[in-house]
């Protein structure tokens, strides 16, 4: 996974055996913080399954873009004031969602391997090219 934001880039291991890797999960709560604030906080490591098993689905070679992971508070009702599609109470200020993007499949292709999934919510963005992966309610949403 790569950051579109801070150029920054992340390929690891965070599970063996049915275990965490308590350092890499550590590692990924880091890349994934609010890179506005450079608030951390723990993801919740259902959607880091999700996002793992899409991509495992997809076949990918090319690591996620990463757009947004976590977001605080005030990041969050700044993009809320900018945009309708920012949620009140997103899931990303609980550290329990990802907006994602790879070059090298659609957005479709993309939502429909994280529905598969069947772990949390799918919203699809085309015109901005990315797709939402949470480990809420089962849903999906977009175009």
């Amino acid at each position: 996974m790569y950051s579109g934001r801070t150029g920054e880039r992340i390929d690891m291991i965070y599970w063996i055996e049915g275990e965490y890797i308590r350092d890499a999960v550590k590692e990924i709560n880091h890349f994934m913080r609010d890179w506005r604030t450079d608030g951390v906080k723990s993801m919740d490591l259902r959607t880091i399954d999700i996002m793992s098993a899409t991509h495992n689905l997809l076949d990918a070679t090319e690591p996620y873009m990463l757009l947004s992971g976590y977001r605080s508070p005030q990041t969050n009702a700044m993009l809320r004031s900018r945009s309708r599609g920012v949620a009140k109470n997103s899931l990303h200020v609980k550290g329990q969602a990802a907006d994602l993007r790879l070059s090298s499949r659609t957005v479709s292709q993309v939502a429909r391997a994280a529905a598969a999934c069947r772990g949390g919510g799918v919203g699809k963005y085309s015109r901005s090219n990315f797709v939402h992966m949470d480990c809420g309610v089962v849903r999906t949403w977009g175009r």
